[in-house]
């Protein structure tokens, strides 16, 4: 698969993890929110009093592995640069903050899974 529809995937899994957050009571305070070349936070989204930054992982099947394989420790520590540096820069202050990962498997009908605090330090 090429870049342009590895990228084109992942973005159209963001939209069905943006979407499942509203539909949970989510309210989307941003979306693919860069730190540095290598740190990108793919969904902000506020639930009741807290921050919540989300990993979104998409895969069209499961022949290469599940979705979360792909949220490592680099990776984390990476998303974890962002996060504070988000939350430095961030007018509004939270209670509360947490790293969420969800895992998008196939695009046609997806199967959704969302752990809260995939990445705790």
């Amino acid at each position: 698969m090429s870049f342009k529809e590895n990228f084109i995937k992942g973005r159209h899994g963001e939209d069905i993890a943006k979407e499942y957050l509203q539909n949970n009571g989510y309210k989307i305070v941003e979306c693919n929110w860069h730190y540095s070349k290598n740190a990108e936070i793919d969904i902000i989204a506020e639930e009741k009093n807290t921050l919540v930054f989300v990993e979104v992982k998409t895969r069209t099947s499961l022949n290469y592995g599940h979705p979360f394989e792909a949220i490592n420790p680099l990776k984390i520590k990476k998303i974890y640069s962002a996060i504070f540096a988000y939350l430095n820069k961030s007018e509004k202050k939270y209670k509360s903050y947490r790293f969420d990962g969800i895992a998008i498997i196939g695009l046609k009908n997806p199967i959704i899974e969302h752990i809260k605090n995939i990445g705790q330090y």
